[in-house]
């Protein structure tokens, strides 16, 4: 019986560019009572690891947050297998909107406390008094009604490639940052309607419910997110109002929208909306390099994390702590945006 992984990346990675089958992306999510999500955890990792299928999975006692790979030709039954558990019952999939097979390369189930890491106490307030949910085609007619206040409910990260004509992108790193951010800046609009965004949809239930508590009359939410809605546009033919790309949260990253390119590449300021980490594992932060300047950097984000990377392991550390004073706790030398502008110059936005 195997519950986790036992291989290095390395091997992961040559082994899923070796496969010779075609595999599917999805995403579901599910607020369900779970209780006992350790015992759900393990019979799910047996049963997927078994179909070789792979994600980001979090499981917790309010339900469960997937991204998965799943080989095509075992689609069929997983989702079998997926309805004949009571919590993951007519589960509504979300399938990628470019798909090249190689979005995860391991299985990793994760026991949270949380689906999704929001930081609000859910005694506060009712988290089921979520705001009415619209299709795709609903959404699409209310976009760009000056009347109406259409918000992004994701990361800065995420907007700065794609976000839905005339938006409200705030300048957040978290998800929890950005709540209290939108309540504070929408604060004199309750009365207005207001539409709300994301991803998959996850973080929308939660937020909604935030709003409403905080005397917000007329609050909407796009169901199914940013995918659902291009998969239906595309299939209705109608012309999207997502502009750019959508933020992923797997190895490629994003997947374009409406063909456009709406950001540029923090280095040098060229269109691009490629995010990359730095190669330099002391940093590793998260922005956008066009390939130019991939090369240019050997994949870092400035001359001197190219420096640190070709060290002599015994200067290593001298580099770590001159992170650390710059920076401070690396471990958070990620996504932030504070972090993003002392180490770039971002007058490209």
């Amino acid at each position: 019986m195997q519950l986790y992984n036992k291989y290095n990346k390395e091997e992961l990675i040559k082994r899923l560019h070796e496969e010779t089958f075609e595999r599917t992306t999805i995403s579901f999510y599910r607020y369900v009572r779970i209780d006992d999500p350790q015992s759900f955890r393990d019979e799910l990792y047996q049963e997927w690891f078994q179909s070789n299928c792979f994600g980001r999975i979090y499981v917790a006692r309010e339900g469960i947050n997937a991204q998965m790979s799943v080989p095509s030709q075992h689609l069929g039954n997983f989702l079998q297998c997926m309805n004949n558990r009571p919590e993951l019952q007519e589960m509504p999939i979300k399938y990628a909107v470019e798909d090249n097979g190689k979005s995860f390369y391991k299985l990793t189930i994760k026991v949270r406390p949380k689906i999704v890491a929001d930081g609000l106490d859910d005694q506060a307030f009712d988290v089921t008094n979520v705001g009415r949910h619209l299709s795709a085609t609903e959404f699409h007619e209310q976009i760009g009604n000056p009347e109406i206040l259409v918000v992004d409910m994701r990361n800065h990260y995420e907007s700065e490639i794609g976000h839905f004509e005339g938006a409200i992108c705030p300048e957040a790193d978290t998800f929890r940052e950005e709540i209290d951010m939108v309540v504070d800046q929408l604060k004199e609009e309750k009365e207005r309607k207001i539409l709300l965004y994301c991803t998959g949809g996850v973080r929308c239930e939660k937020a909604s419910a935030y709003l409403k508590h905080h005397g917000f009359q007329d609050v909407n939410q796009l169901h199914g997110g940013i995918i659902e809605y291009a998969q239906q546009i595309k299939r209705l033919n109608l012309k999207s109002k997502f502009v750019g790309k959508n933020f992923v949260f797997d190895d490629r990253l994003g997947e374009s929208i409406s063909g456009e390119v709406i950001a540029h590449c923090h280095q040098c300021g060229r269109k691009c909306d490629t995010h990359t980490n730095c190669t330099n594992n002391l940093c590793h932060i998260l922005f956008i390099q066009c390939p130019e300047c991939a090369a240019q950097y050997e994949g870092c984000c400035s001359d001197e994390c190219k420096t640190a990377m070709h060290a002599p392991a015994e200067e290593r550390d001298l580099y770590v702590q001159a992170f650390q004073r710059k920076f401070g706790n690396r471990k958070a030398f990620r996504k932030g945006l504070a972090q993003k502008i002392e180490q770039f110059d971002l007058r490209y936005e």
